[in-house]
């Protein structure tokens, strides 16, 4: 086994949710992601759609006993002193498929090795090995300090579940995203008033979405209510009344991974295409949605394919994008979204 060390930390991730075509729908997920000589561990593991065992969602006892387990102070939950590195975002069932290690201490240090993926109580290394991935041998001071953060009288918060608020004119329009949203997995109320909300209440949310309508002194008020709560939110405008695109642009403002740690880093119209850039190879799905003159919603999938690491220019169809159209770029850790062209007031 190689003596030489890898880096080991962690860093805010996402599974982004989505409203799907034929009106299926991707759950958000928030995790902590493994962050191995610099760049996350998701990332060498193809186009894995997973998330590790440190999320958002897992109640305090389980989500400390996860943190537990990997700092080796509790038995592994697999067979071979194996524990769950990444798992099916929709469920906690292995027999969904998980990414699996053997975990062990080497004297002073913490070893990662034999990675698999596994769907039952046995890994199987040579159908399922993952072949080029470790082992990584981590010094184990770096390793334990960081993990041990994430326990209750750490110096770092678990990831945390963020809120929505929604605020605009058209009722119908807010009614309908915000069931999206909470149907994906995030919160979401609708308010005419925020600045009489508790501040408290204000700093559970992550994300303040605007109508189109919603004027320059209401949105001075929302942002001065939640200045004096000393909220730090991300705020959207929604470019149109189409709720898969509105679910996609509050994704991407909820998206609080660190930059350069991010997969799809840049989507922008180019030359008669779509800009895209990814920092690792993966798979993208570029789908166009734009309203006619009749305010109809018209949907149109343009790629879904895998992409090489780099910027990449995709071909658009001219009738897909006219008008009032708007592009959603989506990986399995993220989205982004670009109108064609500024929207009409």
């Amino acid at each position: 086994m190689s003596a030489e060390y890898a880096t080991f930390g962690l860093a805010p991730a996402m599974r982004a949710g989505g409203v799907l075509e034929g009106g299926a729908y991707q759950v958000h997920r928030d995790f902590m992601d493994f962050i191995v000589d610099g760049r996350p561990l998701l990332f060498q593991l193809s186009d894995l759609d997973a998330v590790s065992p440190l999320a958002s969602d897992v109640p305090p006892a389980i989500f400390t006993a996860q943190v537990r387990t990997l700092l080796l102070d509790a038995q592994p939950p697999l067979e071979g002193g194996r524990c769950v590195i990444y798992g099916c975002p929709e469920c906690e069932d292995i027999r969904c498929g998980a990414v699996t290690a053997v975990i062990e201490r080497d004297g002073d240090d913490v070893v990662w090795r034999d990675f698999a993926w596994q769907t039952d109580a046995t890994a199987d290394l040579d159908r399922n090995g993952y072949a080029g991935i470790g082992p990584f041998r981590f010094r184990g001071e770096e390793y334990r300090a960081e993990l041990e953060r994430l326990l209750p009288d750490g110096d770092a918060a678990p990831p945390v579940r963020r809120r929505v608020l929604l605020i605009g004119a058209r009722v119908a329009v807010l009614a309908k995203l915000a069931a999206a949203l909470r149907t994906i997995g995030i919160g979401a109320e609708i308010t005419h008033d925020a600045p009489q909300v508790p501040d408290d209440e204000l700093r559970t949310y992550g994300a303040v979405a605007f109508g189109r309508a919603v004027g320059e002194k209401e949105r001075a008020a929302v942002r001065a209510a939640f200045a004096r709560a000393g909220a730090d939110v991300a705020y959207v405008d929604g470019l149109a009344p189409i709720i898969p695109l509105l679910v996609a642009q509050i994704e991407q403002a909820l998206d609080h991974s660190p930059p350069e740690l991010r997969r799809l880093t840049r989507l922008a119209p180019q030359n008669g295409g779509a800009a895209v850039e990814v920092t690792s190879a993966c798979r993208v799905k570029l789908v166009a949605y734009r309203l006619d003159r009749l305010y109809r919603t018209h949907t149109r999938e343009l790629f879904d394919g895998m992409l090489a690491a780099g910027e990449h220019l995709i071909p658009l169809e001219t009738a897909a994008v006219k008008g009032q159209a708007f592009l959603v770029a989506r990986t399995m850790g993220s989205v982004r979204v670009a109108p064609m062209r500024r929207p009409e007031a």
